[in-house]
């Protein structure tokens, strides 16, 4: 089968590689059919890591995912041949102390798609993932909405461990993928007012057509003063999606006493800081937010039933030899890129 493995900083290459089999009666044959580009996978194409772990080439990236079902081991029982799938990139061990204490996002022995050290990534023709990671699609479902599925349920989680959050006034700062997800299921959840912040025009105008009650360009405008102006008691929540010490800063300026800060975005170095007299002052909240949780099938219900639409999130779509555009597009930000979509096995509608 064809795959797509980094060898090298910004550097691809197809390879021939052997068909996965199924070795353990719970595995499942997945024929891949989009791969969205995650900003993590970019970090592991510009920078060769993110943290500790560091790539070592070649290796394959690549686990936001949705497949077809091609065959499956004796005691699956949850999906069979043809099923269309979305996949969690998740694979914990069911028995350690996080896992039992229904903490599964960080078992002690978690794999991980396209991670260093864990797994290979989905960047392939096919995959075997276990029966618990596979979540059925509903007909009417699009590989390319499969795929989102799982940075939909990052935002979806990071939602719920903000409470809510109902009737809550709420800031997202950096508004790419996981921001827009953010957006999207804090609207579902019934959220007051949210007010959404990016650097990218093509960005905020997304953010405002799904229902941000403002946006703003923080290249452009001072948007603590914007935001302050039109909400003087501050707001209940900020979820901070692009790992910037700038964003941060601009969070806790806009929270009120007792706000939460919400930490998603993956910083670009080691270390960031607060205010510490602030956030003592205020007594603000500070959670962060590891992947998902259990959120992976309310989030295909939530796009199935047509309460949380993602279409508009993806983009950009390339075909699997032509990842090294999609992951330059991702990495400079060109062209107002929300999500680029490789299309695998050519059926994603």
């Amino acid at each position: 089968m064809k795959a797509m493995f980094l060898t090298g900083l910004r550097e691809m290459a197809m390879r021939e590689i052997p068909v996965p089999t199924l070795k353990e009666p719970g595995d499942v044959l997945l024929r891949v059919g989009a791969v969205g580009v995650c900003g993590s996978d970019v970090h592991y194409y510009t920078t060769g890591r993110i943290g500790s772990q560091v790539v070592e080439y070649p290796y394959r990236v690549g686990h936001e995912f949705a497949g077809i079902v091609e065959a499956t081991g004796a005691g699956v029982a949850r999906v069979r041949p043809g099923d269309r799938v979305a996949v969690d990139p998740a694979m914990s061990c069911g028995q350690c102390d996080q896992c039992m204490g229904g903490r599964r996002h960080t078992c002690r022995n978690l794999r991980f798609l396209g991670c260093p050290g864990q797994a290979e990534g989905c960047l392939s023709e096919f995959i075997v993932m276990p029966e618990e990671c596979c979540y059925p699609l509903g007909a009417g479902m699009t590989l390319d909405q499969g795929a989102v599925v799982e940075p939909f349920s990052i935002g979806l989680y990071a939602v719920k461990m903000a409470g809510g959050p109902r009737e809550a006034r709420l800031g997202v700062l950096g508004c790419g993928p996981i921001g827009m997800s953010v957006l999207l299921s804090a609207l579902a959840h019934g959220a007051a007012a949210a007010y959404v912040t990016d650097r990218i025009e093509a960005r905020l105008e997304l953010a405002l057509k799904s229902g941000a009650a403002w946006i703003g360009n923080p290249d452009s405008m001072d948007v603590v003063a914007a935001i302050v102006e039109r909400e003087p008691l501050l707001l209940d929540v900020v979820f901070e999606c692009c790992g910037r010490q700038e964003a941060l800063n601009q969070a806790v300026e806009l929270l009120k006493p007792g706000g939460k800060l919400m930490l998603i975005g993956i910083p670009p170095v080691e270390s960031v800081s607060f205010d510490i007299d602030k956030i003592r002052r205020k007594e603000i909240s500070i959670r962060n937010v590891r992947r998902q949780n259990e959120c992976m099938l309310e989030a295909v219900d939530l796009i199935e039933s047509g309460r949380v639409n993602v279409d508009a999130m993806v983009t950009h779509r390339f075909p699997l030899e032509r990842s090294g555009e999609a992951f330059e597009l991702v990495s400079e930000y060109r062209d107002g890129v929300m999500k680029a979509m490789i299309e695998v096995c050519g059926e994603t509608s």
